[in-house]
């Protein structure tokens, strides 16, 4: 008997542990671990279960960086009150010629 809370976990003979678990996946997701299977089956010359290519796919996984935590600062920044004026409004014309000209590095040279 298995209980939903509890999966079953199972030593193989080669030294992994199988657990057995349902997992909610969206359609995408099951694509990607077909097209998975179906690249591993061509590296091995036999077919591949979609159980084999997600357990590939996650030996093959790089370890998620350790996250590190920084302390909060309690005490509030000090607000200083200024007055800044507003930039006037740019056309979308007028962005993205500025956008190609820092892209092409002729930003600020004017052209006859």
């Amino acid at each position: 008997m298995t209980d939903a809370g509890n999966p079953q976990l199972q030593a193989m003979p080669d030294g992994d542990a199988q657990v057995s678990l349902v997992v909610r996946l969206q359609w995408e997701d099951v694509a990607a671990l077909g097209q998975e299977a179906t690249r591993l089956a061509a590296r091995f010359k036999r077919p591949v279960t979609l159980d084999e290519a997600a357990a590939h796919r996650l030996r093959i996984r790089p370890p998620a960086p350790p996250v590190k935590t920084v302390p909060q600062e309690r005490t509030p920044p000090a607000v200083t009150s200024t007055t800044v004026s507003p930039l006037p409004a740019r056309s979308p014309q007028e962005q993205a010629r500025q956008a190609i000209e820092r892209i092409n590095g002729t930003a600020g040279h004017e052209t006859a």
